[in-house]
């Protein structure tokens, strides 16, 4: 990323700036404006990771560059969070979004913004921004999200095909240590400690109502744009990368949204792309910076020009567990969504292979799978963030505890673009059950690269809003949609489809172990096939640029990686996810901080009850004599019936406990 130090205006940091709320919360503002006599339009980001400190280094590569462009750039702790007063007792609640309509209200009238704002953010500030704009608040003129979703039920850390994701568990470990922290005392002086208290008094774990509606209904969709895409009114600007959890979403908006958008999907993980991984990274604050120039101050700019979707297209690589630096691939122009340059190609199973047309093999006999619980153990993130090894690897390593259907070498280049499906007839024998289904890239020396992957709980396989369990052993007709995608698989490598009957620690397995019997002649792999065009060579980027970084000194270095340990003798199997940030310090505000995160997710052997995972966190902050700290541990398990949960949270003042909390709650499991 090139740093950018002289921009057409000169920047001053308002350190804190309270807005009031409605019902006499203060709400705390980090803003940075441009230095102007006129007014300009304000940009503002709505999250809950602690303005001053957790984001002070991310915020200082993009803040200061847009403020530079002219707007006033304001990042707002969500309340409850940080520095702002107030209660937050879950993601996108009322009152979130209630007190962002009025932040909206509060920056239109103030003397350095000329009544014209905009929303700005990555994944929760994503989420809100579209969930604010389709509240239709008037000054909001138009919003980028990034790596954010429609559906909150769908495609959230939450759940996923109706199967309950492993990450819902460190989501909500994550955010249970982000919302118990305290507040800083320079900004809400003596009040901080009352502040503290009330939060860890108050706070509950959010994996309770994550856990209580493992059903799509009235909780998950009033946080659901796609309940009525056409309450949003102002302009959208959607991007996510194909490394990220959110990308289905921005061809959903694309193509179900009535008013002017535009879509873009990288290579990227979890991160805005001007600092996105796998690279290329692109000039993407530029791309910012243009779309509110053309709808908040009115400058015809030809932000509007072009294709309406960019995508990059990706060709295939070797497998890796470390994370890409590069991948390698091209830019494609689309003029909307669906494209009329994809159509679905049909490729039928047969018994122990994957045909490059759609005759079905009539003589294929049923095929029957019972996967160990280790397969999943290489299969990555969820959402990858690469700042760790989370992408999966090579699928050898899972494809011994799944049915593969591999086809012959491609005559030619296949190119897809969307979201590939199967389509299955299978039997289980018990009542409730799930099916993993993996899209692989053969490499000629045998190493597989996962391509897309697909999850459904055969329970919800006629909707999520009510589940039916399967009859043992009667073949059910089921659609498993995977992950949008686009793909050049190349002349000579070969497809391959992995079925599996469990995939932990991405999804929570089943109840207990199940056998699948699949018949081949009854399924089909359906492809999103891309005609090429000549339009790839006019995409051109920026490079990326940002303003100067904020680097912190560090005390201790921190430490990224991912561990699968299998101990034989006990036979079991952990994956450890390690990601401590280190003991650094923020000299400009006086403030050292420590963050620490451990994940672990076990099994043993083949027994379903012996599932577990467990998350400890520790975030420490401290400033001469002022000295806390809070750790908190959550632990998941379950029985056939029912989930448990455990969570623990400590609270310290030097090296003294003020606090401590213990939660202990079963909650059944609903065909889950």
């Amino acid at each position: 990323m090139k740093v950018v130090r002289d921009f057409p205006y000169a920047v001053r940091v308002l350190e804190n700036v309270w807005i009031p709320a409605a019902d006499g919360t203060r709400l705390a503002a980090r803003v940075w404006l441009p230095e102007t006599t006129d007014p300009v339009p304000a940009v503002f980001e709505y999250i809950p990771y602690r303005k001053r400190d957790l984001t002070r280094s991310r915020d200082s590569i993009h803040a200061p560059y847009v403020a530079g462009h002219g707007y006033a750039y304001v990042r707002v702790d969500i309340r409850g969070c940080g520095d702002s007063g107030g209660h937050i007792d879950d993601q996108y609640s009322e009152a979130e979004l209630a007190d962002g309509e009025q932040i909206i209200q509060w920056l239109a009238r103030q003397p350095w913004c000329d009544g014209r704002v905009g929303m700005m953010g990555i994944s929760w500030g994503g989420f809100n921004a579209l969930q604010i704009a389709a509240r239709r608040p008037p000054a909001l003129g138009a919003i980028v999200t990034v790596c954010s979703t429609d559906d909150t039920f769908r495609d959230n850390m939450h759940y996923m095909g109706g199967c309950l994701l492993g990450d819902n568990l460190s989501e909500a470990t994550t955010m249970l240590a982000y919302q118990t922290c305290p507040p800083d005392p320079e900004i809400v002086g003596e009040r901080w400690r009352a502040m503290w208290r009330e939060r860890l008094e108050t706070h509950e774990p959010w994996l309770l109502p994550w856990l209580r509606h493992q059903r799509r209904g009235p909780y998950w969709e009033a946080t659901s744009v796609c309940e009525d895409y056409a309450a949003i009114q102002c302009p959208v600007m959607t991007v996510s990368g194909w490394a990220d959890g959110f990308t289905n979403a921005v061809l959903r908006l694309i193509e179900r949204l009535r008013v002017p958008r535009k879509g873009l999907i990288g290579p990227w993980s979890h991160m805005y792309p001007h600092i996105g991984r796998p690279g290329p990274a692109i000039g993407f604050l530029q791309e910012a910076i243009a779309w509110f120039d053309h709808w908040l101050k009115g400058e015809e700019n030809g932000a509007m020009d072009g294709p309406t979707l960019r995508v990059w297209m990706q060709d295939g690589v070797p497998p890796q567990f470390s994370s890409y630096e590069e991948r390698p691939g091209r830019w494609v122009a689309e003029d909307g969504w669906p494209s009329r340059g994809v159509r679905y190609r049909t490729l039928a199973f047969a018994e122990h292979g994957l045909r490059l047309d759609e005759t079905p093999d009539d003589d294929a006999a049923p095929r029957s799978i019972r996967s160990p619980l280790s397969t999943g153990l290489y299969a990555g993130k969820w959402c990858s963030y690469a700042a760790t090894p989370d992408l999966p690897g090579d699928q050898r390593e899972e494809d011994g505890g799944a049915l593969v259907f591999e086809s012959e070498p491609l005559p030619e280049d296949l190119e897809i673009l969307g979201v590939p499906r199967v389509d299955l007839r299978v039997a289980a024998d018990r009542p409730v059950a799930q099916v993993a289904v993996r899209l692989s890239e053969v490499l000629p020396d045998g190493r597989a690269t996962r391509v897309t992957y697909g999850l459904q709980n055969l329970t919800h396989r006629h909707g999520s809003e009510a589940p039916e369990p399967l009859e043992p052993g009667s073949p059910v007709d089921v659609r498993v949609d995977l992950n949008a995608c686009a793909q050049r698989f190349a002349r000579g490598h070969r497809l391959r489809v992995s079925i599996s009957s469990s995939y932990w620690p991405i999804a929570w397995p089943p109840p207990e172990p199940t056998t699948l019997t699949l018949h081949p002649r009854r399924c089909a792999l359906l492809l999103p096939v891309r005609a090429r065009d000549g339009r790839s060579a006019a995409i051109r980027f920026a490079a990326p640029e940002g303003a100067a970084p904020h680097v912190p000194r560090y005390i201790t270095p921190g430490q990224e990686n991912w561990r699968v340990i299998r101990d034989l003798a006990a036979d079991t199997a952990t994956l450890e996810c390690v990601r401590h940030d280190g003991h650094f310090a923020i000299d400009e505000i006086d403030l050292e901080v420590e963050k620490r995160t451990l994940e672990t997710y076990s099994s043993r052997a083949d027994d379903f009850g012996s599932v577990r995972g467990e998350t400890r966190t520790t975030r420490g902050f401290s400033r001469g004599e002022w000295q806390t700290r809070v750790e908190t541990r959550s632990v998941l398990t379950a029985d056939r019936r029912r989930f448990r949960l455990h969570v623990v949270v400590d609270a310290f003042e030097r090296d003294e406990r003020v606090f401590a909390r213990t939660w202990t709650e079963e909650i059944e499991r609903d065909l889950m």
